[in-house]
């Protein structure tokens, strides 16, 4: 008899427990065991979930690191992504830049078609190529202030 009366006191102190580790915990009102039980069992499920997207969301995260820091070839061996390269020809006013960077890195080419659309003058044309894992563009310009601009394009 005293050795269920024990197990009883230590059943009803990890319950006690395990209702205090739950968010909606108030130690002032007294609820019944089975729906201690029904919170810590839906508090328990609501932390499952969390986990889970979680553990998705860092996947996801984990892919994007990937794909930024290395590509994969045709034959699936990780290859490193080279650095975007700018090559830029004067003719007088007429400009040419060649953009060789990432597939991902699109935002370059995009940089450089607003300072030349913008601030320096017209554009003439703009042509993209995909070559393996690179972007070559190619933008015809007349510029109108040379010096400034260069200083503008090399500090992409």
């Amino acid at each position: 008899m005293v050795v269920e009366k024990n197990r009883r006191n230590k059943m009803k102190s990890l319950f006690s427990n395990l209702n205090s580790l739950c968010p909606n915990y108030n130690p002032k009102v007294a609820l019944p065991l089975p729906d201690q039980i029904d919170e810590a069992i839906n508090y328990i499920k609501s932390l499952e979930t969390k986990l889970k997207s979680a553990k998705e969301k860092k996947e996801s995260l984990m892919r994007n690191k990937r794909l930024r820091s290395g590509c994969l070839n045709s034959s699936g061996v990780k290859g490193s992504i080279k650095s975007p390269k700018i090559e830029i020809h004067e003719n007088g006013s007429s400009l040419q830049v060649i953009v060789t960077c990432g597939v991902d890195e699109q935002f370059i080419f995009c940089e450089i078609m607003r300072i030349l659309h913008e601030d320096y003058g017209e554009v003439i044309s703009a042509n993209s190529s995909l070559a393996g894992d690179s972007v070559i563009h190619v933008v015809h310009a007349e510029v109108y202030i040379y010096m400034d601009l260069l200083f503008n394009l090399n500090n992409v």
